[in-house]
């Protein structure tokens, strides 16, 4: 097992189906355009050996499918049965929901016990100015489907100042009617919000979200696992709810994610734009490929921030975010 002196290890993998998206939300792409598919994009069979390869190499876990926007992916629907087959103890799936109805079938068809649904206002105006683009009745339509097959469902909002922060309550509101956790995630200095003001005028950080639910809930803090990015609460007789504090109360030192690419590069940190191409090893037999995995993740591994999130020109909607 690899292991670094602060005692982090690869447990976390977040594979990126696709840099592709069907939304250009504000935060994460500047200019309005929707991301494309990267060039030379793995296929489903090639993701599937790369998890597999990366379970014996790193001891990975646990294993989140991600994008740009994975269900756009023609591998998408031919990956996930493959990887639930795999010894994971956990799959999951981040999605902005507006393909969701129509993948329903096969994602519980295929055994998925939780997901996570980006959605960040239920004002059908700011979803569009935020999204630009999509539909808010469709993805709360796959919402009520997911809960409907009984599928544990998490909610990741991204509050801005000048956009969506008179959401807070609505949006924990919605969540505790129907037993959701809500997760808000502090904006990140990840792409175009790497430099200039746009970051420094929306940053709505941890302690501004809690006086908004303060001045409504009662809430405490209870206990997340060692490696958790969220620092959780509770609000007595309503349900629990998080916060992604990347600015506020960083996780670095913790942290134990690996990001896979579309196209086949390893990132050990959101923070570092170091990579690492994974497309070779996957032409090797099965004992030299883990030889030569092993050593590309002692790398990775060594890109880690020490103690908190520094930004990066990354967009991450390309890596897995």
């Amino acid at each position: 097992m690899i292991v670094d002196a602060q005692g982090r290890r690869f447990r976390n993998l977040r594979i990126s189906l696709t840099a592709a998206c069907n939304y250009a939300c504000t935060y994460c792409v500047p200019n309005g355009r929707r991301l494309q598919a990267a060039v030379a994009e793995l296929g489903a069979t090639e993701m599937r050996d790369a998890v597999d390869l990366l379970i014996e190499a790193a001891g990975v876990e646990k294993l989140r499918i991600t994008g740009g926007e994975p269900l756009l992916s023609s591998k998408f629907d031919e990956l996930l049965p493959a990887v639930m087959e795999l010894p994971l103890a956990d799959v999951s799936i981040t999605t902005n929901g507006q393909l969701l109805a129509q993948k329903a079938a096969g994602i519980i068809g295929a055994g998925l016990r939780r997901i996570n649904i980006s959605l960040d206002t239920l004002d059908a105006s700011a979803f569009r100015a935020i999204a630009r683009s999509g539909d808010l009745a469709t993805v709360l339509l796959g919402v009520r489907q997911m809960l409907d097959a009984g599928l544990k469902v998490k909610i990741n909002m991204v509050p801005m100042r000048r956009r969506n922060a008179d959401q807070i309550l609505p949006m924990l509101d919605y969540c505790f009617e129907r037993g959701i956790e809500l997760r808000f995630i502090e904006l990140m200095r990840m792409g175009h919000l790497r430099r200039g003001n746009q970051f420094i005028q929306e940053f709505f950080g941890m302690d501004e979200i809690l006086a908004v639910i303060g001045n409504r809930y009662e809430y405490a803090r209870t206990d997340a696992p060692w490696d958790a990015t969220a620092v959780r609460f509770e609000v007595p007789g309503k349900g629990t709810f998080g916060v992604i504090a990347n600015e506020s109360e960083p996780f670095c030192s913790t942290c134990t994610r690996l990001r896979l690419s579309s196209n086949g590069w390893l990132y050990g940190c959101l923070s570092n734009a170091r990579r690492h191409d994974m497309r070779p090893v996957l032409r090797l037999p099965r004992p030299q490929a883990l030889e030569r995995l092993r050593q590309l993740l002692m790398r990775a591994l060594g890109d880690k921030q020490s103690l908190g999130f520094r930004g990066e020109v990354t967009v991450m909607k390309f890596i897995g975010g």
